[in-house]
Order: C-alpha cells, then structure tokens, then sequence
C-alpha cells in the first residue's frame, strides 16, 4: 500500500479554504447591504452621474445661460462663458467662470469668478468687478440648485 504525500493535498485545501473565506466574506457583505435602510435627503443631495452635483451643474448653467459659453466640462465642473455686453450697456463687459468644487451641494463647493471690461477709446481696458456681485452670482446659483433638490425630492 502506497501512503499519499500531504504536500499533494496542500494546494488543493487552500484553494478550498480560500474559497470558502471568500464566500463567507461576501455573504457577510451581502448581509450590511439591505435594501431596508430608510432612504435620507442626503443621498438626494449627492445625486450624480457626472463628475459633479447634478443641482449644482444645472443651476449654475441656467444662471450663466445668458452669455455665450466658451467651455462646459461636466466632469471638471467648470464652466467658462465668453464675453457678454449688456445691450442697455454696451461699453461693458463681464466674463465668468464657475468651477463646482465637489459632488455634494453644499456653499463651500461653488466657485465664481467674474472679469469685468469697460471700453475706453476704443479699447478693453480691465476693470475691477464688485465682490458683492460674485457673491450675488454665487448665491443665485445655490438657491436655485437647492430648489431642484427640493422638486426632485418632492416627485
């Protein structure tokens, strides 16, 4: 009778017992995610299927709709508008550019910057922009991503 060598067995018993704690780590898994956790207006807060908030992507877009835009990258969150002069004021100009900073809706995650260009003698000349009117701008953006949270929220 021919006795069986234990090393021949070895790679064979740990492929089962690494299978086996496999198994049992993903039906442990499996177990913490239920679908029965009561759902919170915090998700809601963090929908996206860009690179960015949803809310904020949109409500940043509809606020700079009046200018032509330049660039719009969904997945950077920066959206870059060309030169708009007011037509009740045509020897002005404005230039903005808004960067969404993060994938939750929240203030600390918009950013406006504003240039601001006057005509004299026929040329661009730089001029400063008001630090209330980014505020202004930045502030208009976030209660109007708020709102679509609040109608996505209420549907």
């Amino acid at each position: 009778m021919t006795r069986a060598n234990p090393a021949q067995f070895r790679p064979a018993l740990r492929r089962t017992l690494t299978a086996a704690l496999t198994g049992g780590a993903l039906l442990a898994l499996a177990a913490c995610g239920g679908s029965d956790r009561p759902r919170t207006e915090l998700a809601a807060a963090r929908i996206n299927t860009i690179g960015v908030n949803a809310y904020l992507w949109r409500a940043a877009l509809e606020t700079v709709s009046f200018a032509p835009l330049l660039q719009a990258d969904s997945n950077g969150g920066v959206i870059v508008t060309d030169w708009y002069a007011n037509p009740a004021n045509p020897n002005e100009r404005v230039k903005l550019t808004v960067t969404i900073l993060d994938q939750d809706l929240r203030a600390d995650a918009l950013r406006v910057a504003a240039s601001r260009q006057v005509a004299e003698g026929g040329n661009w000349v730089e001029a400063p922009v008001q630090a209330a009117t980014v505020q202004k701008l930045e502030d208009i953006i976030l209660t109007k991503a708020r709102d679509l949270r609040r109608q996505a929220l209420a549907s």
